[in-house]
């Protein structure tokens, strides 16, 4: 397995945040990470990104545990865009994509030509290459959202983590975000908010409610009507979408 996840404790003071998650990502795979408000997904993505150190369990890179991994060797490997990344205004598109090399240069290395291809390479996977000399502030959201994605490519990643990347888009902009990170070369563990995007986009689901595992599977699996009213305590119809063979909910009033 690329990540795995085993039994894992996040507590902040005396209140406990995760309570004995355990997951496994699959190379090459989406998983998607779905709960309501404050059931820990956030959390939970900054653990496997490295960023926190469980109160307890386990996290691994193909077997090896997170903790060993140094942080410019984990930043090589693992990239995270977060639901609130901000970027300097003043920065060109190209700049900011750039910073992703960051990890893979030393004090005293110059810009190389690995530097450059990696760079390009992001750009044209994210479809921003004639954006590349842009100013930051002139991008609309969904284009920002690209960037951001581009930046964590350009640090060559085999595992991509993403905290709702789709919040605040219009719904032609989720969806181009969506293919986008389904088509990428990567294990990616991305938070949504919308289940059927979920549905539609991931190889695998976790539901987290309270902290904790509710549901683990296939969408198919993991998206009923029983789940949909435990956890997410809405009334919805779950059929299989005659487009594309995923489930799909149907909210009802």
């Amino acid at each position: 397995m690329s990540i795995t996840a085993d039994n894992l404790v996040w507590k902040i003071g005396k209140r406990t945040v995760l309570d004995g998650v355990s997951l496994q990502a699959e190379p090459g795979r989406m998983l998607g990470l779905l709960g309501p408000n404050g059931s820990g997904k956030t959390s939970l993505l900054r653990l496997l990104a490295g960023l926190k150190t469980p109160s307890a369990g386990r996290i691994t890179l193909d077997g090896r545990d997170i903790g060993t991994v140094g942080r410019r060797s984990l930043a090589r490997r693992v990239a995270f865009v977060e639901q609130h990344a901000t970027t300097n205004a003043n920065l060109r598109v190209i700049d900011v994509v750039k910073l992703g090399r960051f990890p893979h240069r030393s004090m005293f290395s110059g810009w190389s030509a690995a530097d450059d291809t990696a760079v390009e390479e992001a750009l044209a996977r994210a479809g921003m290459v004639e954006k590349r000399h842009d100013l930051w502030q002139s991008l609309s959201g969904g284009e920002k959202q690209r960037i951001h994605i581009a930046r964590a490519l350009a640090q060559s990643p085999q595992e991509l983590i993403l905290d709702e990347p789709t919040n605040h888009l219009d719904v032609q902009h989720q969806i181009g975000l969506l293919r986008l990170v389904a088509s990428l070369p990567v294990t990616s563990v991305i938070a949504l908010h919308d289940l059927n995007h979920a549905a539609m986009f991931c190889d695998h689901l976790i539901v987290l409610d309270h902290g904790r595992v509710a549901a683990a599977g296939t969408p198919e699996a993991v998206l009923t009507e029983e789940l949909l009213r435990d956890v997410f305590h809405v009334s919805a119809r779950v059929e299989r979408s005659t487009h594309h063979g995923r489930p799909h909910i149907h909210y009802l009033a």
